[in-house]
């Protein structure tokens, strides 16, 4: 499998310009550009995986040295061996290859229209397509949703009313599986009141949402109240929000956005910033005392400043996600997968990789360094999930999906895993 490849390979490709095979690969290039390149286009499994790890690596290596013309030789050196239609080595070097042309152009020639070029080139209808189709081809935000959806209703007991604040409202699945449970469970008795708060950047995402789960609360007879805001989450006052109630109990979901509040101006911004800007985002939400907040993240380290480093963490991270992508869509299917790998994992990575500053949003952080440390300077307490419960509730979508995930619990912290390698975390908070 890809990601085996990686984390095998990665510790022995790291590039050093004294490094006898990256030499080798540059004296080619000037004595016979053409030959060497045909003996690249014809390296085959194994052997073609290990080449575009080590080029990847040179590629980033020279770009943080400013060697711009050997990271655009090494960058030509991919472009031989890469393929959008090839293996999944082939496609995820691809997307790499992208970005790392993107940055390139944009350190070369400082061209502002480069920024043009790293915007999603997709309508928001095919994006949303895009998104709906990795829900449906990886059990990961379907974990996510049941376990959060477990907690809320463990945390609200029987009370009348509950209010829930969904900071990455796109999806209306969620809501409609809490809804279908709440009326299961409370069959010939009194259903309680829902309230939820959608928030999110783009008006129409919004709509759709809050259209669809609409038609579904007045199919269910479920008494219901939706509230949308529109607006970047790190503009939005949530203690003015109009249709908070005193005394009310909220819950609160995030799901894969806490780390967009990452994002600082690298030139003017020391690191202790960006835990402030967390910080004084998160106490916010703990002045409106939630009874609980779940938070799913991708558990993955690409932050820090080098390059070399967050190709490193980015490789192993999408290797993986490439691999279940390669095991759960079949062939009839491949256009779709490559929808995903395009709109989804294609823009992360070439955000992750292109971009700097506040233009940067992919900026994964993992359980145990960021996201505990920041929520308990927030002066959040966790609150325990009843692993064999959640177990109970997810091992069904488990057995769907096949072997191959797993749910493991570490520190009070949930897992979603791949071949026994974390891709997501799940936490539970409150104030």
């Amino acid at each position: 499998m890809v990601k085996i490849i990686v984390k095998l390979l990665w510790s022995t490709v790291h590039a050093r310009q004294d490094d006898h095979l990256f030499q080798s690969t540059f004296h080619a290039h000037q004595d016979d550009q053409y030959s060497s390149r045909q003996c690249f286009s014809g390296l085959k499994g194994e052997d073609r995986g290990i080449f575009l790890i080590r080029h990847l690596a040179i590629c980033a290596k020279c770009i943080e040295d400013g060697d711009f013309k050997n990271a655009g030789i090494a960058l030509k050196d991919i472009a031989c061996v890469s393929s959008l239609d090839g293996d999944t080595m082939q496609r995820l070097a691809t997307f790499f290859e992208m970005a790392f042309s993107y940055r390139l152009i944009k350190q070369i020639r400082h061209v502002p229209g480069v920024f043009n070029c790293l915007k999603f080139p997709w309508s928001t209808s095919e994006r949303q397509y895009a998104r709906k189709l990795f829900f449906d081809f990886l059990p990961f935000l379907k974990f996510s949703y049941l376990i959060t959806n477990q907690a809320i209703l463990e945390a609200m007991g029987e009370e009348p009313v509950f209010h829930i604040i969904d900071l990455s409202a796109s999806n209306a699945a969620q809501w409609v599986y809490l809804l279908q449970t709440l009326k299961e469970q409370h069959q010939g008795s009194r259903l309680p009141l829902v309230k939820i708060t959608m928030i999110h950047e783009n008006k129409d995402i919004l709509e759709k949402m809050g259209f669809e789960l609409i038609q579904k609360a007045q199919k269910m007879n479920f008494p219901f109240e939706l509230y949308a805001i529109v607006g970047q989450l790190e503009n939005i006052c949530f203690e003015t929000l109009p249709h908070l109630k005193p005394g009310e109990p909220i819950a609160i979901s995030s799901v894969l956005i806490l780390h967009s509040l990452l994002a600082v101006d690298d030139q003017v911004s020391p690191d202790s910033d960006v835990l402030l800007k967390m910080r004084q985002f998160l106490i916010q939400l703990w002045k409106l005392h939630p009874r609980l907040m779940v938070i799913t993240e991708q558990e993955s380290d690409n932050n820090g400043p080098s390059l070399t480093d967050t190709l490193d963490k980015a490789l192993n991270f999408y290797a993986a996600l490439f691999d279940c992508l390669e095991a759960n869509v079949p062939k009839e299917r491949e256009i779709e997968r490559i929808m995903v790998e395009r709109m989804i994992l294609g823009e992360e990575i070439k955000n992750m990789v292109a971009c700097d500053g506040v233009d940067r949003k992919e900026r994964h952080g993992k359980f145990l360094k960021t996201w505990r440390p920041s929520l308990q300077l927030a002066e959040f307490r966790r609150v325990s999930m009843n692993y064999e419960r959640m177990l109970q509730v997810t091992t069904p979508l488990m057995q769907n999906y096949g072997p191959g995930y797993k749910l493991i619990e570490n520190n009070q912290c949930l897992f979603t895993c791949w071949n026994d390698l974390p891709l997501y975390s799940i936490s539970a908070w409150r104030y």
